[in-house]
Formats: C-alpha cells, structure tokens, sequence
C-alpha cells in the first residue's frame, strides 16, 4: 500500500494531526490575544500616569505663582521686570534634579476695579508632551466690603432689623435682629452702656448676647478689623481724582451736591443754603442746631463719569440719583457725606458700584424720604453713619422703611432710629434691611482697602 493510501485510511491518526495543528493555532491566537492585551493596558496604564503626573505639574505651577504672587502682589509678568506677556514656561525636576516635564503659565491681570488674578497652568511630560493637563484658578484681595456691616465700635441691632451678610464690630454686639451670615465680635466680653436699650446699665456681656439669632452664626473673639488703612486709600482717592478723576474744591458755599444720573453722568452744583434743626447724637444730653438738609443750589455742570471712577470733594457733599459706571467719592479732612434722597444702581449686577467715604460721617437729613433706598459702599473715616435723632423739632418724625444694599462700615456708633425709655420709635426708620452686595466682596468700589493676602474663590481643571 502507498504511503498515500496508507495516511488516507488512517483516520485516527488524522483527526490526531488536526487537532494537534487547529489547537497550536488556537493556543498561538489566544497567546497572541493575551499579550496584545496585556500590552495595551500597560500603555494605557503609562498613559492615565502621565496624565496624572501631567496634572501635578500643571497644580505645581499654580503653586509657585501663588507663591510668586505672595511676594510681589502686583506683579502678573513672571518677574520679568517688563509688561510682556505670557505664556511662560518653567521646567519641572523628579526629586534627583532630572527635568522630567514643564508647566506654562498663562497671568490674567485683575481688570479696573477689580482685585481678581487668574493663573492658567498647562502642565506636560518630555516623553509624553501630548498629556496636557490645564489647571485654572482665581484668587483675589477681599474687601473691607466684605461686610454687610463692619463697625470699630459697640453695636445694636434691634429686634425689627434684618441683617443679609456678614456683621462684625471690634466692640461688643447687642442682637436682638435676624441674620443669615457670620456675626462676629473682636471681644470676649463688654460693658454694654445704656444708650443700646434696657438692660445695658454699664453690665458685663459677652462679646455676642441678645435676642436675635440664629446663635449658631454667633463667634467670638476673632481677630479686630484694622480702619488705619483708610486714610491712605483717601489721599489715593484725591491724587487719583486729579488725573482723570473728578475734583471740586472747596465751594466757598454750604458744599457741593452731587447727582448721579442714569446716562452715566454726573451733575455736580453747590449747595448755597441749608435748612437747620434741633437734633442729639449719641451721648448728648441737650439739643443741638445742626444744618446739613440741602435748601438752595447754584447752576450745574455735568461731568462724564471719570474713566478711573475717582471723586474728590474738598467740602461737605450731597449725593443721590442713578448710578450707571463705577466710581468713590471721598472727601476732605473733617467733611462728612449726606445722602440726599434715594441711590439706586441702574442695575444690581455688579457693573454699577458707588462707594462713599466720609473722612467724618455719613449721614441721613432729617428731610430723608419715608422710605428711603441706598445702593452704595458707605465709609465713615472718623465717624459714623448714622440719623440724627430730630424728634425735639416736633411732628412726627418716624419713617417707614430704610434699605441698604452694599456695605456700611462706621468707626463709631451708628444708629438709623431712636427710641424712648419704653422701647417705642421716636425718631428715624422703623424698618431697616441691609443687604451685602456679594460683588463687592472682589471687585469693591474704586480705592477702598482690600486685604493684604489673597483668598482663593475657585479652583477648576480646564482639559
């Protein structure tokens, strides 16, 4: 029998060989299989690696521009000593010193009134330089506005108003209102004096005590907010005002009344009469004539708003309207600010920002409307903001209701209403609602002091 013949009739033998050849293939394709596996996710694992080392890399450079910012707070161009901008690009070293990737730094500079900086960083491998990772973050100087209300002194607030916002006072706090942020007190503890209600006869308190709550927003002692930077911002506000600002001098008159109008003017006339009234201030046992209710004005020259949002008046000045831009008034030495009816922003979107500094006061007339709006960042230096008590002239002079959005900070005792031995109001506004205005916070009003250390306010992966 042939050989052919022999392999053909032998069928055990055959499937033999097939099997054996069908199973190495099979075996060979699944080996291959595996490894082809194997070796695509080790070059995914070195990928997602990568990815993450390019990630650190990219945070690295956050950190050593908030660091670099830490220690030249204006500088935004990588100590380069010129304006030009980036990206710049810096080598990242394993801890033996080996260069083993970069990050590139891309410096947003804070834009006119605002403090915010943002930092982009692009972080990469040598060996991988398609494993990018960008990292964004913004950080800026909070505000004295950072506060609905922020006052050097002892504070009351009565159990009709209501505080939306931060509230602290360096003195001790009377709370008998309601609140929906942080009150805090840089005292442990006080003697609470009779001119803030019954129960105050010259008795120890807490820093935080009263009515009011919720108590769980309620701390203290914290450290003391610092006023002294004031008065550096005002000699800012005044050179400012003369270099593309507006700047009055004294008016030879009562003062000068401004009137912020809607066009993105600002009408500026004096006042050449006042209207006088029997008032008291806090501490005062007798009636004293004070005259700051604007009476007669002289012709009006309008101004544009100043492109640097800087106004410097060298007298008393009134101030209301339509706010349309961003602008500070300040004032010189001893001279106080007084609200002349109603100031509204032409919108609440962080666009239009008034702030007022009164190197003395700022304060409300006794012919304020019934009710009365103020949209504005008011400063009082030396003083306070506050309505005098006007009930010895006669009448009734109680009013309706008083709204604050912004920020009130006062350097001694301020007060919008008084009231008699019983509890009741005899003078000034039965309703007070003061509203922070939370886009003061990183973006306060021309000149105001912010902090000397930056916060972070976010944190993002861009890719």
């Amino acid at each position: 029998m042939s050989l052919l013949k022999k392999f053909v009739n032998d069928k055990s033998g055959n499937l033999l060989l097939f099997a054996i050849i069908f199973g190495t293939i099979s075996m060979t394709v699944i080996i291959v299989g595996v490894a082809g596996y194997g070796v695509s996710e080790n070059r995914a694992s070195i990928r997602k690696h990568n990815r993450e080392l390019a990630f650190q890399i990219a945070d690295a450079g956050v950190n050593y521009y908030r660091w670099h910012l830490a220690h030249d707070k204006t500088d935004y161009y990588d100590g380069n000593g010129t304006s030009t901008p980036g990206p710049y690009v810096h080598n990242y070293t394993d801890k033996d010193g080996n260069v083993i990737g970069q990050y590139s730094l891309d410096i947003t500079a804070p834009s006119l009134g605002s403090t915010v900086v943002t930092i982009s960083s692009t972080g990469w491998l040598i060996n991988q330089p398609e494993s990018r990772r960008t990292i964004k973050v913004r950080i800026g100087f909070p505000s004295m506005t950072d506060y609905a209300f922020l006052t050097n002194s002892d504070a009351w607030v009565g159990d009709d108003e209501v505080i939306h916002g931060k509230y602290h006072a360096n003195g001790g706090i009377r709370f008998d209102g309601t609140a929906d942020a942080s009150i805090t007190s840089a005292v442990p503890s006080y003697y609470c004096q009779p001119l803030h209600g019954n129960g105050c006869s010259n008795s120890l308190k807490d820093g935080i005590w009263g009515s009011g709550g919720p108590t769980g927003y309620w701390k203290f002692p914290v450290p003391a907010k610092d006023f002294s930077a004031i008065t550096d911002n005002l000699a800012d506000i005044k050179n400012a005002s003369q270099d593309g600002g507006i700047s009055l001098s004294s008016s030879g008159e009562q003062g000068w009344a401004l009137i912020f109008l809607s066009d993105g003017t600002v009408g500026a006339r004096k006042v050449l009469t006042t209207n006088c009234y029997k008032s008291k201030d806090v501490g005062e046992s007798s009636w004293v004539v004070r005259c700051i209710d604007a009476a007669t004005y002289g012709a009006t020259t309008t101004y544009s708003m100043p492109s640097n949002g800087y106004i410097y008046i060298d007298d008393m000045v009134w101030v209301d309207g339509t706010v349309n831009g961003r602008a500070t008034v300040g004032t010189s030495a001893g001279k106080s600010i007084i609200i002349n009816g109603n100031i509204n922003y032409l919108a609440r979107d962080g666009s239009h920002v008034l702030g007022l500094i009164g190197e003395q006061s700022v304060l409300i007339p006794k012919e304020s409307p019934d009710d009365l709006t103020i949209d504005a960042a008011m400063i009082a230096q030396n003083g306070a903001t506050k309505r005098y008590d006007f009930s010895g002239e006669g009448g009734d002079d109680r009013k309706d209701s008083l709204n604050v959005y912004g920020a009130v900070v006062t350097n001694k005792v301020w007060t919008w209403s008084w009231v008699n031995q019983g509890g009741q109001l005899v003078s000034g506004y039965n309703n007070t609602n003061s509203t922070y205005d939370a886009n003061l916070t990183y973006s306060p009003p021309p000149g105001f002091p912010v902090g000397s250390e930056y916060d972070l306010i976010s944190w993002e992966e861009v890719n």
